[in-house]
């Protein structure tokens, strides 16, 4: 098989619709592993191939998408020198990889939830072996399936993670706060998540053509609203908050890979 996920959860699977919506693997040369129940459900729904353990030594690539604390025991399980592997695993190092697995052929990437929806930000590393093999530009054309890829530097990894793919979790707290926010004027719940989702979507299209300085001058005009909204946040050190909170997950980031 050309591919093997371990691991088909909300990401695994993410990653699988964007593989076979874009074509880039045959069916049949795709396989998933993980429960034994799951891997069947999975597969029957996508047409692709339920694996065992000896499959996964077998296939060209095997994508690892489970918990960094299992890395361990899958390592002893599936390693094989003429494999390659990309790992999603948040704060599992290349140099870790290639320790456990035995092969430089690693290829270390971090998406985020947006993948679901085809809008991900994944980063993408990978020691020389792995570019010579061809497994980084797979995993970039693999990526590609589910929004758009960067190629960084390993030492960025870790602060990619905390600011980008956790980064879902703190917009989403952002909207819900919004929303909140909208129902205590008297706005009903409904309406006020769906515009709370509208406008962030909306800002963030303008982002791509504004630097969020500028935008947030467009919009507050002198003695306005908005310039007394943005005072009340300012106060209540909400840009200080989430800066804190892309270190605290880059720092947790740090102690996962740590502790491999």
């Amino acid at each position: 098989m050309q591919l093997v996920l371990v691991g088909v959860g909300k990401m695994g699977k993410s990653i699988l619709e964007g593989i076979l919506r874009a074509g880039i693997i045959p069916k049949e040369e795709i396989g998933v592993y993980d429960m034994p129940q799951r891997a069947v459900e999975v597969a029957q729904d996508y047409g692709v191939r339920p694996s065992r353990l000896e499959d996964l030594r077998q296939a060209e690539r095997v994508l690892i998408g489970v918990q960094p604390k299992d890395i361990a025991v899958l390592a002893s399980q599936i390693a094989h020198p003429n494999t390659g592997y990309i790992s999603i695993m948040a704060g599992v190092s290349t140099a870790v990889l290639s320790r456990r697995l035995g092969t430089r052929r690693v290829v270390r990437a971090m998406p985020n939830l947006a993948a679901t929806i085809g809008k991900s930000s994944t980063a993408l590393t990978g020691p020389r072996e792995a570019e010579e093999a061809g497994d980084l530009e797979f995993a970039r054309t693999l990526f590609a399936t589910v929004g758009d890829v960067y190629d960084l530097p390993e030492r960025l990894f870790d602060a990619f993670t905390g600011m980008s793919a956790s980064a879902p979790a703190y917009i989403a707290v952002v909207a819900e706060a919004l929303a909140d926010g909208g129902v205590k004027q008297g706005i009903p719940r409904a309406q006020a998540l769906q515009l709370a989702a509208d406008v962030l979507i909306a800002t963030g299209e303008l982002l791509r053509k504004k630097h969020p300085g500028v935008l947030k001058d467009e919009v507050s005009s002198p003695g306005g609203t908005t310039i007394y909204g943005l005072a009340a946040l300012e106060a209540r050190g909400v840009r200080a908050a989430l800066v804190e909170a892309v270190e605290a997950a880059t720092l947790r980031g740090h102690q996962l890979g740590a502790e491999e």
